[in-house]
């Protein structure tokens, strides 16, 4: 039987670090000695080759430029290996996995980014698991077919699809929840994957589209904000995109001040996009009062998106339309990759 191959791609972030005896600091690894810090790994039925970033970069400096190169790395492979596995600080994970889902779209292979929140080298990290879990996932076929044709994120026992997902917890192993879609797999003393769930093999052209633009001004609400300030802060910002962060289904402050200004503003080609504050649930501009009138003045609901997927995915297309809103929208309101429910 074939093996599969996977390719192991270190950025940086927790779980490439091992303790030195001599220090007791912690420094990064060589993942081309992998099975020598993990020889569980020779037990795999695949072949596992590694490369790793010049110089790890701690996932809270981890920007566009790193996305394009996890990208590149991914793509200049694309059809030399079975599936790969990213290893990522776990503090822009999310954004990350955002990122690769809409740079390579319609794939037919897993790309699985996975860390830890102890260094691979302690005794009780949880990194050896999901650095185990993720290769077999990377590698796993039915039917000589990957069972796993998406970007995803593995973490303690979990598989949730990578654009749905938001880091929750800064010190417990389950560190990412999937809010409003399901796990594409849960895994016990076997694998079992959510079939429903996984995005479909299709057979639609598989594209590698890189650039974003970081110009996205998000506004978070809170009682109290003083309107006029906020108005100011977003008539001399750049931005094309204004993400308002709002209550609820998608409800802010009554203010008719504001609502004449983003008619305005729209008018002027600024995009406003409505996220909800709440890391359940979904938009809802028709529900209440305060969100019909921010439909009425060109505020566009993003349905039950996260931030991070409507950040990066607003980065990703106003770098594609930089000049045509109508195909921005269009574009926006398309499901890429799973990043929202239909």
């Amino acid at each position: 039987m074939n093996k599969s191959k996977v390719l192991l791609i270190y950025t940086g972030g927790t779980i490439g670090m091992k303790e030195e005896e001599i220090k007791n600091s912690l420094k990064p690894f060589n993942f081309n000695q992998i099975t020598n810090e993990v020889p569980e790994l020779n037990k795999i039925n695949c072949r596992i080759d590694a490369i790793s970033f010049e110089k790890p970069i701690d996932s809270s400096d981890i920007n566009i430029n790193t996305w394009e190169e996890i990208g590149d790395h991914i793509y200049e492979n694309y059809h030399k290996y079975d599936g790969f596995v990213v290893l990522h600080g776990t503090d822009t994970m999310s954004y990350t996995a955002c990122a690769l889902s809409f740079m390579f779209q319609n794939l037919d292979k897993p790309i699985i980014l996975t860390g830890s929140q102890l260094p691979i080298g302690q005794v009780r990290t949880d990194g050896k698991e999901n650095l185990i879990t993720s290769i077999e996932i990377a590698s796993a076929k039915k039917n000589k077919e990957s069972i796993i044709n998406e970007v995803a994120i593995y973490f303690e026992y979990q598989l949730f699809r990578g654009n749905r997902t938001t880091k929750v917890s800064s010190h417990h192993f389950d560190a990412f929840m999937s809010y409003n879609y399901p796990s594409l797999a849960d895994v016990g003393v076997k694998i079992k994957y959510n079939y429903n769930a996984v995005l479909k093999n299709n057979t639609k052209e598989f594209h590698f589209l890189k650039g974003f633009d970081p110009k996205v001004h998000v506004v978070f609400f809170y009682p109290g904000i003083l309107i006029n300030e906020l108005m100011h802060s977003i008539l001399n910002n750049p931005s094309k995109i204004i993400i308002l962060n709002s209550y609820g289904s998608g409800n802010l402050p009554i203010s008719k001040e504001f609502y004449s200004f983003i008619q305005e503003q729209t008018k002027l080609n600024k995009i406003f996009l409505n996220v909800s504050q709440c890391a359940s649930g979904t938009i809802d501009q028709d529900k209440y009062e305060n969100g019909e009138n921010l439909k009425k003045v060109g505020v566009i609901g993003v349905k039950d998106m996260t931030i991070e997927a409507v950040i990066v995915k607003s980065m990703f297309l106003i770098n594609k339309f930089p000049n045509d809103k109508t195909k921005f929208i269009e574009n926006f309101n398309f499901n890429i990759s799973g990043e929202f429910t239909i």
